[in-house]
């Protein structure tokens, strides 16, 4: 699998299907819950790094905060403590740090 669909495909286990554990590439990574806001997380390794996925908080002011209250499941994902992408109903928006990072295409 490629990072972009394994992104997709932790987003679509955790949010869409709700479940406590997502499958990538045969392995199970545990999906937990932060402890403010109990919003859903998941970390896993690809091609070397630590990524870490994070439910969008629907309380806060950006833009993707409004369509998580429209009721869109969005994932945020972060590499190294920098954003690099989210997953909003089944698609990927790559952020700047995606290349910073070197992350594969």
């Amino acid at each position: 699998m490629t990072l972009e669909e394994t992104m997709i495909a932790a987003g679509q286990q955790a949010l869409a299907e709700e479940r406590s554990e997502v499958e990538l590439d045969g392995q199970r990574y545990r999906v937990g819950r932060t402890s403010s806001q109990r919003l859903r997380t998941v970390t896993f390794d690809y091609g070397g790094r630590r990524i870490t996925g994070i439910e969008q908080n629907p309380r806060t002011t950006s833009r993707w905060a409004m369509l998580a209250r429209q009721g869109q499941r969005i994932m945020q994902f972060s590499v190294q403590g920098r954003y690099v992408g989210n997953v909003c109903e089944g698609k990927l928006v790559r952020y700047a740090a995606w290349s910073g990072l070197g992350l594969p295409e």
